[in-house]
């Protein structure tokens, strides 16, 4: 996977972005402007059209979800009924064997392969903050949703950026200038027990990484502006924002 995980907040990057609103405040404005010009689908997840709706204030008839998914137990009813009437899609999905945040990830994956619609990266505002059995199941999702078939997915909230990195090589762009410079790696799922790294303080050689043995926090990166990693498991990539979203 070739990356650049800060990319789709820069007003010039030239990235086409599937944009997911979860159930967590949004602290930028700014921010929500660019991602929503550069989305081709917008969606919110339950409570995060809540979120959007107070966002966007006295401008958020331009900023109008394509569809609110989600077992709908969060979202306000005068909220879904004020974007169904401005053309959102409202689909109730039930299963509670699954988070809102996945199904509703799978139901945009697949509108994005009905339109035949690509997109550089999927971008998922929220799901890092509050109670951390959420956290975990945010985390979860992507263990689910990312293939090697799937636009990679990033999930941003506060000054903090998750992905989950396969097996295989990776190359992740980090010269954008709005990096705070701490990162790290995390296993997540069992044991990593190859990964080599370039372009971080304290880099791995062909080590392994595995709670109760080694686990990357509280790592930097170098300044090299580009980081490689070789993983033969899943790892999540964690980094800094200098700003919050």
């Amino acid at each position: 996977m070739d990356i650049e995980p800060l990319n789709c907040l820069l007003p010039q990057g030239k990235d086409k972005v599937a944009l997911m609103i979860l159930n967590q405040p949004i602290c930028s404005m700014e921010c929500m402007k660019i991602l929503w010009q550069k989305a081709v689908i917008k969606v919110c997840v339950d409570g995060g059209a809540n979120h959007l709706h107070d966002l966007t204030g006295s401008e958020r008839e331009r900023f109008i979800p394509d569809f609110i998914s989600g077992d709908l137990d969060s979202a306000s009813p005068t909220v879904l009924e004020f974007y169904k009437n401005k053309g959102s899609d409202v689909i109730h999905t039930p299963d509670q064997d699954y988070t809102d945040f996945t199904k509703s990830a799978q139901l945009l994956l697949g509108k994005l392969q009905e339109k035949n619609e690509q997109v550089d990266v999927i971008v998922t505002i929220g799901g890092l903050g509050g109670r951390f059995d959420q956290i975990m199941a945010s985390l979860e999702t992507l263990c689910h949703v990312q293939t090697a078939d799937t636009p990679p997915i990033v999930v941003i909230q506060q000054t903090s950026l998750v992905c989950l990195l396969l097996p295989g090589s990776h190359t992740l762009r980090v010269n954008t200038g709005i990096e705070k410079g701490w990162c790290g790696l995390i296993p997540i799922d069992g044991s990593c027990d190859h990964v080599t790294t370039s372009g971080l303080k304290w880099n791995l050689a062909d080590q392994r990484l595995q709670f109760g043995v080694l686990v990357s926090t509280s790592n930097a990166l170098d300044g090299s502006a580009v980081v490689h990693v070789t993983t033969d498991g899943p790892l999540l990539w964690t980094m800094g924002l200098k700003n919050a979203v």
